[in-house]
């Protein structure tokens, strides 16, 4: 039998590039939430390159955080895994540099251990300076053959007590067991710079039989970046997103949807190519390109699963939605 995950110390680990006016907000009431949870903690913080002045603020004025510095800038997934492979506490708290943790954060969240089959749980997310909710539980769904990663809920009756799943835990606050996530090799880097890598990694957990949960008393207040004025650079993002995206579905649909996504795709392809939509023509360069890497990481999974019998897509979603449906939830 498995034995029961134990929550013996929190390691906070937090990537930051540039991002030195939002660690002055966010590192006091990380602290204070860490305090209050009344075990050891560690705070890591993984630079990615920065070009502020990052570093000698968090050396100045936060002399026993641990810093980590990247000498090139690599992305998310390789900056925040330096800091996962160098924690030292049975539990990691995944967290972005712009988000603040409300005094109780963690009191709600050791419970989740004590299921040995708890891969993490997430809070909720909600506005800098308001209660609005940004983000909830996440919601499968599918778009034909292709998996939607925007979906969010949240449960109609607030109830002390409740396990609610996941389909994936943000990246912005994601509470997880650090041996399994070192099973699964953390995130995986293929995804750099930057999207879709949290609800990889996730998926993974829940086709390992791991379960993935959102609690809805556990608070963390997120600001909102400001919006991208530069054309080019909205277009190159949604580059990287639209790949990466290709990236997920390649990696973990069986042989059978595989081939028929990649006809779905061949037809999506062509309607693109019609409407001179050269970003997403892009993008499909970018995943063939790199398709080596994909049948890589798909390997490296099955590595880690073992003699483990993988779950499919199909049946983590039809999980996530069979406990979700029967309670009375909005979404959003």
């Amino acid at each position: 039998m498995q034995a029961v995950a134990v929550v013996s110390g929190i390691s906070i680990v937090i990537p930051n590039y540039n991002g030195r006016y939002l660690l002055e907000q966010t590192l006091p009431s990380i602290f204070g939430a860490a305090k209050d949870a009344a075990l050891p903690f560690e705070i890591i913080i993984c630079d990615d390159c920065s070009s502020d002045d990052s570093v000698s603020f968090l050396q100045k004025e936060y002399p026993g955080i641990r810093l980590l510095i990247n000498e090139v800038n690599k992305g998310f997934s390789p900056t925040i895994n330096t800091g996962i492979f160098n924690a030292q506490y049975s539990h990691v708290l995944l967290l972005n540099s712009d988000v603040k943790l409300t005094p109780n954060y963690f009191n709600g969240l050791l419970r989740y251990f004590e299921r040995a089959d708890t891969f993490g749980v997430m809070g909720k997310i909600i506005g800098w300076e308001d209660d609005k909710i940004q983000d909830g539980g996440k919601y499968p769904s599918f778009h034909g053959l292709k998996i939607k990663t925007s979906g969010n809920y949240i449960p109609v009756h607030k109830e002390q007590g409740q396990w609610l799943y996941s389909m994936y835990l943000s990246g912005a606050n994601a509470f997880v067991d650090r041996q399994k996530l070192l099973l699964l090799g953390g995130f995986d880097e293929l995804f750099a710079p930057f999207y879709v890598e949290d609800f990889e990694l996730s998926l993974r957990a829940w086709r390992m039989g791991w379960k993935c949960y959102y609690d809805d008393f556990s608070v963390c207040r997120h600001k909102l970046s400001v919006s991208i004025n530069s054309s080019n650079k909205k277009k190159s993002i949604q580059v990287v997103y639209n790949r990466n995206k290709m990236y997920l579905h390649a990696i973990h649909l069986n042989a059978f949807k595989r081939f028929q996504w990649f006809i779905q795709l061949g037809f999506e392809s062509l309607a693109h190519l019609f409407m001179l939509r050269w970003g997403w023509l892009k993008s499909l360069q970018l995943f063939t390109r790199n398709y080596s890497r994909v049948i890589e990481s798909r390997k490296k999974l099955f590595k880690a699963a073992g003699e483990r019998k993988l779950l499919t897509v199909k049946e983590v979603v039809n999980t996530v939605r069979n406990s979700v449906d029967k309670k009375e939830i909005t979404r959003f």
